[in-house]
């Protein structure tokens, strides 16, 4: 609910603070007393484009503030969450605009952009006074008059539910197959490259078995050659080493007793020869072992060269990281056949939620149309009512692939003149013909939508007599549980009013300003006669004038 508009220094407006109440808030005045000026600067305040022109004084800065009450938080709360915003159960928002025609945004104090603040206005306030700026032009609210008619909220958000998993499992199929086909141009090449490491058959720390191996069989000739050298000189010959050791250590044994300390040289002098004699047969065996044998040596050559060749491919240090390639690659080429698998799960998936989508669709399509007939029927009839005999709606529902909200697209066309001839809303219909439409549409559903405070102007354009009466009759209705501020010149509308604010020019200063005053009980039926009978009503108009507010 809009509790205050405080405005400084816009247009005509020196200094003005509103406060509004629940209910209906009728606004009067004559005309140019400035009622135009105040709906200007609540659409100010709301997000309209600003500039200079607005400063009634240049030298200082104009000032617009609109205080809601909003005890449930709703959409706005979630948006001021979203931004990061301190919130209580009052909203402020405030415009300030300078000579430079430079302007900021304010909610709750906190600096917002233009766009925030009209999107956290569209919450708050309905502002009836051109069709750019009627609810009612929008094909989603359209939507949202049959669906309150239906009463299927239930069907409703388990379609949101579903309709939410159906985007979020295209977005992830979207996600899978790009992938898969980024990663299908890479997988013929690892696939190449993994054959490659697969036919090596690479074994751990085998590099080192290689080269050892290698290096023997390089020098096989050399190693054996010296060793037939050596172990000739150990133990064969015309006096082998051996024999010269075995014949000093009999010698030193027979001295043995002679001396104390070649009891101990001697024994090392045999432990030398057994030790000799132990190195001897362990070279006969070795040269036994060492054979030349070209062929193995070009297999074990070809071996190291193959590792080699893709080490350096690969750009690795050392053979053994050849096997965390291979068990990388294995692990890519298996993530193919993988994300194919994860691919026809999600497109599964996404088969189930779209029949299930649909099929909640065509319940919320079929209970949609069931209502077409009647809201034409009694938005008609409301219309006639007040003051458009002749004024007719059509709804058309065409069904549309699936969107937020089911499948179909809601169109209201309209035919002022009984001309057969049906033109959506912004072609055919003038702003009071679609602000008396509004009314009749939002006095069927009020209590079923969520809306905010509603604000009319030229809702009385073209009519009067029991038309206006009638008018008056809605917008009372619908001040019972939305509030409700109207522009009006016409009696039986201002005698309905909760609360009646009078908006008069008063020169001051050698300037003439704009004021506005919120009636009493006499003030309001004074304001009626005087809206009835001129500025000085007779007696028996004050009468009527109090029939009329008595007796609405």
């Amino acid at each position: 609910m809009l509790q205050r508009l405080s405005i400084q220094n816009y247009a005509i407006i020196s200094e003005l603070d509103i406060v509004f109440g629940e209910g209906l808030n009728i606004i009067t005045g004559e005309t140019g007393a400035g009622k135009s000026i105040l709906v200007g600067a609540l659409g100010l305040v709301l997000g309209d484009r600003a500039d200079s022109s607005v400063l009634s004084d240049p030298s200082r800065k104009a000032f617009v503030e609109a205080v809601f009450h909003l005890p449930s938080p709703g959409e706005a709360g979630t948006l001021l969450d979203s931004w990061d915003i301190e919130q209580d159960d009052d909203i402020v928002l405030r415009r300030e605009v300078s000579a430079t025609g430079k302007s900021r945004a304010f909610i709750n104090d906190t600096p917002v952009n233009l766009t925030q603040l009209q999107q956290l206005a569209s919450c708050l306030v309905d502002l009836h006074l051109q069709f750019d700026t009627l609810e009612l032009g929008r094909g989603d609210f359209q939507r949202e008059v049959l669906d309150a008619l239906s009463d299927h909220r239930p069907i409703l958000d388990d379609y949101a539910n579903v309709y939410a998993e159906l985007l979020a499992l295209r977005r992830k199929l979207a996600q899978l197959e790009a992938d898969q086909v980024a990663a299908l141009r890479e997988q013929d090449f690892k696939i190449f490259l993994l054959d490659e490491l697969t036919q090596l058959h690479w074994k751990e720390h085998e590099m080192e078995s290689l080269e050892a191996e290698f290096n023997v069989l390089s020098h096989a000739d050399q190693i054996k050659s010296t060793i037939d050298r050596i172990s000739f000189g150990l133990e064969e010959g015309e006096d082998p080493v051996l024999r010269q050791l075995r014949t000093a250590v009999q010698q030193m044994q027979s001295l043995a007793g002679h001396h104390p300390q070649l009891p101990d040289l001697s024994a090392r002098m045999q432990s030398v020869f057994l030790e000799l004699q132990d190195i001897a047969a362990e070279l006969r065996r070795l040269a036994d072992g060492v054979q030349m044998d070209p062929r193995r040596l070009d297999q074990v050559n070809e071996r190291i060269s193959a590792a080699q060749k893709l080490m350096k491919k690969h750009g690795v240090g050392n053979a053994g990281e050849l096997l965390r390639i291979q068990e990388q690659l294995e692990t890519d080429v298996s993530g193919f056949q993988q994300r194919g698998d994860e691919i026809l799960q999600v497109r599964e998936l996404l088969e189930q939620a779209g029949k299930k989508a649909a099929q909640l669709a065509d319940t919320i399509h079929a209970n949609r149309v069931k209502q077409v007939q009647p809201l034409e029927s009694k938005v008609e009839a409301l219309l006639k009512r007040i003051g458009m005999p002749n004024a007719r709606l059509k709804v058309m529902v065409e069904e549309v692939p699936l969107r937020a909200g089911g499948k179909d697209q809601v169109i209201f066309l309209f035919d002022a003149n009984r001309s057969d001839h049906f033109e959506p809303l912004q072609k055919v219909a003038s702003g009071g013909e679609l602000s008396r439409l509004m009314l009749a549409v939002k006095s069927l559903v009020a209590g079923s939508l969520s809306m905010p405070t509603l604000i009319f102007d030229e809702i009385d354009s073209g009519i009067s007599g029991e038309a206006a009466r009638q008018v008056g009759v809605l917008m009372k209705e619908l001040g019972q549980c939305h509030q409700v501020i109207a522009i009006t010149h016409q009696p039986q509308i201002a005698a309905r009013a909760n609360h009646h604010f009078y908006v008069y020019k008063k020169e001051k200063g050698n300037r003439i300003q704009t004021q506005v005053t919120l009636l009493d009980a006499n003030g309001h039926v004074e304001a009626i006669a005087r809206m009835m009978g001129g500025e000085k009503p007779s007696r028996l108009v004050m009468e009527n004038a109090r029939e009329m507010v008595m007796n609405p």
